[in-house]
């Protein structure tokens, strides 16, 4: 049987559906890490939540949101970061677009110039053939239906071969202490090695994302050079943006 303090963690979890064990400390000033951490066990041993190394998430929490959703979410914020990132583009210059509903605006507007451009969105891809000049790769692997995503081995297997200068990635959530997060375990090692192979790695992160936490992180911000958002962040994000030498856009 749970307790009043686990029903009360049980409950925000399943709220937020994705915590930190920093969120629950301080949620729970009043008792120490290790009962947090017992907490959390019997909550797990219950069926309630699904522990992960620094926080938990909800049994109800499946990873990313469903295409369909994402596509209806902060339309204008995602062309606003769009547009921005246009000032980035360089002729003849080898980009990566993950397969996130952001870049997807990106195809959108990209100028029919000279690129060579590899992504693992389909809907990104199909978008991209309005264009003449840039010669699209799509590179291989098991499609995730939920998020029209590629990944997997394959997938990996052939960015190892691949030179990026400009990588765009999106991202499903991001703290200061977490950094910036996304869904699905398979989505997190793409994303980490586009990160490691480019030249220069540009996250898409709207404000609202800031809201959100997801279960794995792919990047802290030591690891990017450039951040787009759709609004001004918060002081803290920026201080930690700045520290470690991020440009914001």
């Amino acid at each position: 049987m749970y307790s009043i303090r686990q029903e009360t963690m049980r409950d925000y979890i399943e709220d937020q559906n994705v915590v930190t064990i920093k969120q629950l400390q301080a949620l729970f000033p009043e008792v120490s890490l290790m009962t947090i951490h017992r907490d959390l066990d019997s909550l797990e041993k219950a069926g309630a939540v699904v522990k992960f190394r620094g926080g938990a998430k909800s049994v109800r929490h499946a990873g990313d949101v469903e295409f369909n959703i994402r596509m209806q979410a902060n339309n204008p914020g995602k062309s606003i970061m769009a547009r921005k990132a246009l000032s980035l583009l360089q002729p003849h210059s080898a980009i990566f677009l993950d397969a996130s509903t952001t870049n997807l605006a990106l195809a959108k507007v990209l100028p029919d110039m000279n690129l060579n451009i590899f992504t693992t969105g389909p809907s990104i891809a199909l978008e991209l053939c309005r264009l003449h000049n840039p010669v699209v790769t799509m590179c291989c692997g098991t499609m995730n239906r939920k998020n029209l995503a590629l990944s997997g081995q394959n997938t990996l297997k052939m960015l190892e071969n691949i030179n990026i200068d400009l990588a765009f990635i999106g991202v499903s959530g991001c703290s200061v202490e977490a950094g910036f997060t996304c869904g699905t375990e398979a989505d997190m090692l793409v994303k980490r090695m586009v990160i490691q192979k480019a030249r220069t790695s540009v996250l898409m992160c709207g404000r609202d994302k800031l809201s959100c936490l997801m279960p794995y992180t792919f990047a802290k911000f030591e690891d990017v050079d450039y951040l787009i958002s759709d609004e001004p962040m918060p002081d803290d994000f920026i201080q930690a943006a700045q520290g470690a030498g991020v440009i914001l856009l």
